[in-house]
C-alpha cells in the first residue's frame, strides 16, 4: 500500500529545496546588481581554472552615459567649476608624488587649481574609474615616455589607480631611465621611462642631466627601443627640451659630424626617426600606441592680461575665452601630425595642447622645485626669475589628460569586445 507524506512532511522536504533557489537567486541578483555598479567586476578572480592557471574575468561593464559618440571631440569644450567631485585624490593621500609638485605641501595658499573639470561640447567625459583602469591593465604595460612634464602624467595616472589597491599589493622601483609602479592583483605595471628628446642624447641620464649642454642623436632610438619593445600602452610626449633655443647641436648619420641645427628640423628628423621605429617595431594587434601634443607655458602674462613684467605667479583662474599662447610652437603642432599622419600604424594623438593653455592657474609658480631644491624665501621673493610656469601642480591639469586617455581607452575596450 502506498503511503503518502504528510503535510508537515511535505514541507519538510520542500523547505531546503526553496532555500536552495532562494540563496541561488539572491546570489544572481547580488552579482548582477554590483556588476551594474561596477563594485563587482573584479572579485570573481578568486575563481580560476586549475587546469591553466588562469583567472576567469567578468568583463568590464560600460554604462550608456560612458559611451562618448564619435561626433563628439572630447578635446574641445571649457573647464567649469567642480569643487565637489573634484580632485580625484588628495594629495597627502599620493605618497608617489615629487616635490616639485606638491605645490600646497610646499605652501601655496589656494586649491583652486583642483577644482576645475573639463567638459567637452557636446558630450560628458565619462568618471575616471580606477578599478575599471586596472582592469584595462590588467596582465599589462602601460609606459609614459618623455620628460618631466610627461613624469607628471606618470605620477597622476599612479594616484588615480593607488587608492583603490589593497596595502602591500603594489610596490614602486627606480630603475633608471625608468620608474616602475607595480600592480601584484593585476598582474600590471605603469611605466615612466625619461627620454626628452626621444632620439638619443646626451641628457639620457635619469638624475644628471641638464639642458644647456644638448648633443641629440637625431638618427638613433637604439638605447630606448630594448625597454619600450613589447609595452602593450606607449604614451610619447617631447617638446619643451626642443624649446630652450631656437638651434640645437646634433648628429645625424656619422656621430663625429655634430653641428648645429634649426630647432624644428631638428624634431621632423627626431620624429621621423622615432615613426620608423613605430612602423616596424608596433604590432598593432597587440600594443596601443598615443602621442601627447605639447603642455603649454605661461611665461608671458601679457599675452592674457596685457601686462609686460609678470607670468603664471598669482594666478587664481583659468583664462576665459579663445587663447593660444607663444608657448606653443604651432610649427611643431605641425610638424607632430604630418609625421603621424603618415604612419601606416594607428597612433593616437592626446591633444591636450588647447584645454591645457587656458590653465594658467596650475602651474608650480614658485611652489615648486629648482635643481631639486624647494626656492628659498628670497627666491619666491623673486617670481619674474624663479616661478615655474612650466610644470603642473598635482592634482591637477595633468589628471585631465590621464582621464581623457582613460576615457579613449575604455571606448577601445568596449568596441573589442
Amino acid at each position: 500500500m502506498t503511503t503518502h507524506p504528510t503535510q508537515d512532511r511535505k514541507i519538510f522536504f520542500l523547505f531546503p529545496l526553496a532555500l536552495g533557489s532562494f540563496f541561488l537567486l539572491g546570489t544572481v541578483r547580488f552579482l548582477l546588481d554590483n556588476l551594474k555598479n561596477n563594485q563587482f567586476q573584479f572579485l570573481w578572480q578568486s575563481s580560476f581554472s586549475r587546469h591553466n592557471n588562469k583567472i576567469l574575468r567578468v568583463p568590464i561593464n560600460v554604462s550608456e552615459n560612458e559611451i562618448i559618440e564619435e561626433s563628439c571631440n572630447v578635446f574641445e569644450g571649457q573647464w567649469v567649476w567642480d569643487n565637489v567631485t573634484y580632485p580625484l585624490y588628495k594629495e597627502e593621500t599620493c605618497p608617489y608624488l615629487v616635490k616639485q609638485v606638491t605645490c600646497q605641501r610646499n605652501g601655496r595658499p589656494d586649491s583652486f587649481y583642483q577644482n576645475w573639470r573639463w567638459q567637452p561640447h557636446g558630450c560628458n567625459l565619462p568618471r575616471f574609474n580606477a578599478f575599471k583602469m586596472l582592469e584595462m591593465l590588467r596582465d599589462k604595460r602601460l609606459m609614459f615616455i618623455g620628460d618631466s612634464i610627461q613624469r607628471g602624467m606618470f605620477e597622476s595616472m599612479v594616484c588615480l589607480v593607488q587608492s583603490v589597491i589593497a596595502d602591500g599589493d603594489h610596490s614602486i622601483k627606480r630603475i633608471p631611465p625608468r620608474k616602475i609602479f607595480r600592480v601584484e592583483e593585476f598582474n600590471a605595471s605603469i611605466e615612466y621611462y625619461w627620454a626628452p628628446f626621444m632620439v638619443e642624447s646626451i641628457s639620457d641620464h635619469a638624475t644628471n642631466h641638464t639642458v644647456l649642454k644638448r648633443l641629440v642623436k637625431l638618427d638613433s632610438v637604439e638605447k630606448h627601443r630594448k625597454l619600450w619593445e613589447g609595452v602593450d600602452i606607449l604614451v610619447f610626449e617631447s617638446y619643451v627640451w626642443w624649446m630652450h633655443d631656437p638651434f640645437i647641436n646634433a648628429t645625424y648619420g656619422s656621430p663625429e659630424n655634430v653641428r648645429e641645427y634649426n630647432a624644428t628640423t631638428a624634431y621632423r628628423l627626431a620624429l621621423e626617426t622615432w615613426a620608423n621605429w613605430i612602423e616596424s617595431s608596433i604590432n598593432p594587434q597587440k600594443q596601443k600606441v598615443f602621442f601627447t601634443t605639447m603642455s603649454p607655458t605661461h611665461l608671458w602674462n601679457w599675452e592674457w592680461k596685457g601686462k609686460i613684467d609678470g607670468n603664471c605667479f598669482n594666478e587664481t583662474q583659468p583664462i576665459q575665452g579663445p587663447y593660444w599662447g607663444t608657448g606653443s610652437n604651432l610649427v611643431i603642432m605641425s610638424i607632430l601630425k604630418d609625421v603621424i599622419n603618415k604612419l601606416q600604424v594607428n597612433v593616437r594623438l592626446l591633444n591636450i595642447t588647447q584645454l591645457s593653455e587656458y590653465r594658467k592657474d596650475g602651474h608650480t609658480s614658485i611652489f615648486g622645485e629648482r635643481r631639486g631644491k624647494l626656492l628659498t624665501t628670497e627666491q619666491r621673493s623673486d617670481p619674474k626669475n624663479f616661478a615655474d610656469c612650466i610644470h603642473w601642480c598635482l592634482p591637477g591639469v595633468p589628471d585631465t589628460w590621464n582621464e581623457l586617455l582613460y576615457a579613449i581607452l575604455l571606448q577601445e575596450y568596449r568596441t573589442h569586445l
